[in-house]
């Protein structure tokens, strides 16, 4: 078998080369489509013996992408972004096809496309997602939509087709995605630009569930929560028709959407998304803010059955063990809660609000010079991240009381 490695590209010189190094050794060939770059980019891919092709950008990705799959010869198409960076571990499976032995019953000729688990690296509240981005290379599997591109349309025709096909899913972290840094959205004007692509796309086509849900998530991350929900609803009158993902995302979405104003509902909505037959990493935005609303409602115990489903999902989950630590301390175990902030802590070691709770818990326990020094360590991650929160831990610790030459010769400042 043969890969080919497909991409659409502009202005990426800052993390196209590591894009590039983490596939060499697993594909046969780079298909690279340039957009308009005015940097590097075409010379580093030039450098990883890319064929490079240019074409103007057509105000569409999946037309950007089915012209990379156009100048494709492999016999299956991995296709990446130039801010993601393949597993090396990974990449040998899919060399092989080997996926294990869940997928053992599966005949390797039976299978279409393979969808691959993706770690979003700035997004922690919902830090995975499911993608197909590894398949055959066949005229029929395309691109569609704007933005939000996926084959996963034309894969499905073909399976109504032929039965024989199959889609797979790898269930170890394939890529590691950074492109949802907040600095990066602002730079790049993301939001503006799909917000733009999914509103023209609804005009011809407003019953796309898929992308109704999709630009309802981005109104949300606008803090637009009541232009959102029509969208919602609208794609949930099509529930039945709808993958198991979408439907977890919708309600999901829908929840956040109204966890202020009827949180009776969201908590019907997190129940919704969480009935989902989906892998439990792809669920954790739902358990960690069903278990805050639940906690809200001063449902402790219940709370802490989802922070710990989250735990379980994925152990390296610092947020569920911050969250796990807020609630034990509210439920006055603070010895529980100093260790679920300390194991945050040692995933995250730079997670303020974990430093600062675990210093309230400490000082609660009357350990005082651990518990300011708790407070030193948040002091000084705050003044790097957010220099109005230390100014405000700096309050709050001098209103504690503590005598003044011991908090001089203990506490940062």
């Amino acid at each position: 078998m043969t890969i080919s490695l497909c991409m659409i590209v502009k202005d990426e010189a800052f993390t196209l080369a590591r894009c590039l190094d983490s596939v060499a050794g697993v594909v046969d060939e780079i298909v690279v489509v340039d957009t308009g770059s005015t940097d590097t980019t075409c010379q580093i891919a030039a450098n990883h013996q890319a064929q490079i092709h240019n074409i103007d950008w057509p105000n569409d990705f999946a037309i950007a992408r089915n012209f990379s799959l156009s100048h494709a010869t492999g016999d299956w198409v991995l296709v990446l972004d130039a801010d993601e960076v393949l597993d090396p571990s990974v990449g040998k499976q899919l060399r092989q096809i080997d996926l294990g032995e869940p997928q053992s019953e599966i005949q390797v000729s039976n299978i279409i496309a393979v969808n691959l688990l993706r770690r979003e690296l700035d997004a922690p509240q919902a830090p995975y997602s499911l993608i197909t981005r590894f398949f055959r290379r066949l005229p029929s599997i395309q691109f569609a939509r704007p933005y939000h591109e996926t084959v996963d349309d034309s894969i499905a025709v073909l399976q109504q087709q032929n039965p024989h096909w199959q889609v797979i899913t790898l269930n170890q972290v394939a890529i590691f995605h950074t492109g949802y840094a907040p600095d990066v959205v602002i730079q790049r004007d993301k939001f503006s630009r799909a917000q733009s692509l999914m509103e023209h796309h609804l005009n011809h086509q407003p019953e796309d569930a898929y992308i109704l849900n999709k630009l309802a998530a981005l109104y949300l991350e606008q803090d637009r929560p009541e232009t959102a929900l029509p969208l919602l609803n609208q794609a949930l009158n099509q529930e039945h028709a709808l993958d198991a993902l979408t439907r977890y995302e919708l309600h999901y979405h829908r929840a956040l959407a109204n966890r202020y104003q009827d949180p009776n509902q969201a908590a019907i909505d997190y129940q919704q998304a969480l009935k989902q037959d989906l892998p439990p990493r792809l669920q954790l935005g739902a358990l960690i803010n069903y278990g805050n609303l639940r906690k809200a409602q001063n449902d402790l115990l219940g709370a802490i059955e989802l922070f710990q489903q989250a735990i379980n999902a994925d152990p390296t989950f610092a947020i569920a063990y911050y969250n796990l630590g807020v609630t034990q301390r509210l439920r006055g175990y603070f010895e529980a809660a100093i260790a679920a902030y300390r194991q945050a802590i040692a995933l995250e070691p730079n997670y303020a609000e974990a430093y600062q709770n675990l210093g309230v818990a400490l000082f609660k326990l009357g350990k005082l010079p651990e518990a300011l020094n708790c407070f030193s360590r948040a002091t000084q991650i705050y003044e790097q991240t957010d220099p109005s929160q230390a100014a405000s831990l700096k309050l709050k610790v001098k209103a504690l009381g503590i005598p003044a030459d011991f908090l001089a010769a203990n506490y940062f400042e």
